[in-house]
């Protein structure tokens, strides 16, 4: 969002920002927890590999902040990897206590960029129960084929496939969403009347924007002494007529370059 507030209290409106260890509202401390309001360790920055690949690695480990409100220690390790086509994360819970159990929900909370919200499609939903935060939290089964979004929506689909294609991203190009270890999805738009009550939400930024979720919510994790967790979600986005980026001239190039922002 253009009104995105960048002072390192509040999430930013856009990105992925990262949810844990708590979804929605939280007894404890911020809504959907503590991870995407604190500064993270660069623990490897930035560095092409021999695939011209570029990798980082970020962490993420227990403090006095994060203790106020959460007190177990914890580490997460977060690898970003970026290819021509494709963004990919890995994610690593540890739990180094030898006697404290806990448990946590995790999500990544991807916007995307798209022309026209009601032109989008998302497969991958057929058949699954989903949690309609909208209707107070009543459960549906989804039976569309492709959903597509005309209204306020805040759902949780459960027990999703590891794969979702959404149509008509930047560009008008197709995302594929695939994923690993994360068992939910999350579909949001704030829509027309949601978007005039958030402060840092354009009014007229919601046609443009479209919340796919990878997550763990639906559940809880719970972790064991001196266990981890490990999930990932890769995105891999078509270039326009399937051409690929080797092939393109460098003009094209520059005009098809993709703000995963």
């Amino acid at each position: 969002s253009k009104l995105a507030v960048f002072d390192g209290k509040k999430a930013i409106r856009g990105g992925i920002p990262f949810v844990f260890p708590q979804f929605g509202q939280w007894t404890f401390g911020p809504q959907h927890g503590f991870a995407r309001i604190t500064r993270w360790a660069l623990e490897r920055a930035p560095e092409r590999l021999p695939t011209g690949d570029v990798e980082a690695v970020f962490s993420l480990m227990d403090n006095e902040f994060t203790r106020s409100m959460w007190n177990y220690p914890f580490r997460i390790t977060y690898r970003l990897i970026l290819r021509e086509k494709e963004l990919h994360f890995h994610i690593g819970v540890y739990n180094p206590s030898k006697d404290l159990t806990f448990s946590f929900n995790m999500l990544l909370h991807t916007y995307l960029k798209v022309p026209d919200v009601r032109r989008c499609q998302i497969t991958g939903l057929h058949g699954c129960t989903f949690i309609d935060k909208t209707r107070d939290n009543a459960i549906y089964q989804e039976g569309r084929d492709v959903v597509t979004i005309n209204e306020w929506t805040d759902r949780i689909y459960q027990h999703t496939p590891q794969e979702h294609i959404i149509t008509n991203v930047v560009s008008g190009r197709k995302m594929r969403v695939q994923k690993y270890n994360f068992p939910d999805t999350v579909i949001w738009n704030p829509w027309m009347e949601k978007a005039r009550e958030t402060p840092d939400f354009g009014d007229d930024e919601y046609p443009n924007m479209l919340c796919v979720e990878s997550g763990h919510v639906s559940s809880p994790v719970i972790l064991l002494p001196g266990t981890a967790f490990e999930a990932s979600q890769v995105l891999q986005v078509s270039f326009v007529n399937g051409v690929s980026g080797k092939r393109r001239s460098k003009k094209n190039q520059n005009a098809n370059n993709v703000d995963f922002r």
